[in-house]
């Protein structure tokens, strides 16, 4: 049988089940079927036995009514699979361990999936006032440092088929035009780390490094400040340690490869 891209025909009701868990996951608020019907374009009829079939399996659950849904625990079971099979979150345990004992701010280990980062790994602030963050959270990939540091590991013109113009605004911050990101991703490139200035969240300063462990990157390690807690001098620590603890992993990567 043929693998040839022109020769696959996708299933459409494997199509339907997964668009409908996606929407789900990156909206996850209770959700009645009209407003999924709507919302995926699918018939009610058709949608309602799709629900009835992943509510009897575990991947949807409903409230007491029966009319509002959600994803059910069974879906966690799939997210845990994924981080337990994925060799790289394990062996940056002990980076994420370290940047957030010297600085004890919040650290994430990020992943590029299209024009989004999704979050694999964090380490809480130690402070009251944090970033609220959850594994498996998607960001757009623009306005965060994690991102930036990616994106800034691939030519323009990929990064250019990758997002969608005009970039969304998240904050007054955010960079939303081609020019002015393009400006960003070679300074990233120059300074080897990137910074997001109060881009995805107000109040909020991110200093990211790309995880030097493949070509193109596909990780990125993040320490999110807030603005107030941003003393003199603590930006250059912390892009210090980045380069210390995730620029030193290139080190391991020669002595594999060589």
């Amino acid at each position: 049988m043929s693998t040839a891209p022109d020769d696959f025909q996708p299933v459409k009701s494997a199509g339907r089940t997964l668009d409908l868990l996606e929407l789900l996951a990156d909206q996850p608020h209770p959700w009645t079927l009209g407003d999924l019907a709507r919302a995926l374009g699918i018939p009610k009829s058709s949608l309602h036995g799709l629900l009835r079939t992943l509510t009897s399996r575990g991947w949807v659950r409903t409230d007491a009514t029966g009319t509002r849904f959600r994803l059910g625990l069974r879906a966690l079971r799939v997210g845990a699979a994924y981080l337990d099979g994925d060799d790289l979150v394990g062996l940056l345990s002990g980076v994420l361990d370290e940047l957030s004992r010297r600085f004890g701010e919040a650290v994430h280990l990020g992943r590029l999936d299209g024009d989004q980062v999704v979050y694999l790994a964090k380490r809480e602030s130690v402070h009251r006032l944090r970033l609220y963050s959850a594994i498996g959270r998607r960001l757009p990939a623009h306005a965060t440092a994690l991102g930036k540091a990616l994106l800034a590991e691939r030519p323009e013109h990929e990064v250019d088929r990758t997002l969608s113009w005009p970039l969304p605004r998240l904050t007054p911050h955010t960079i939303t035009d081609r020019e002015g990101l393009h400006a960003a991703l070679a300074a990233v490139r120059t300074a080897g780390h990137a910074v997001d200035r109060e881009e995805n969240a107000e109040g909020i300063m991110c200093f990211a490094m790309a995880v030097p462990l493949a070509t193109p990157a596909a990780d990125a390690v993040s320490i999110s400040v807030p603005v107030t807690r941003l003393r003199p001098g603590l930006d250059t620590s912390i892009v210090a340690a980045l380069r210390e603890t995730v620029g030193g992993l290139a080190l391991a990567r020669n002595m594999l490869t060589a």
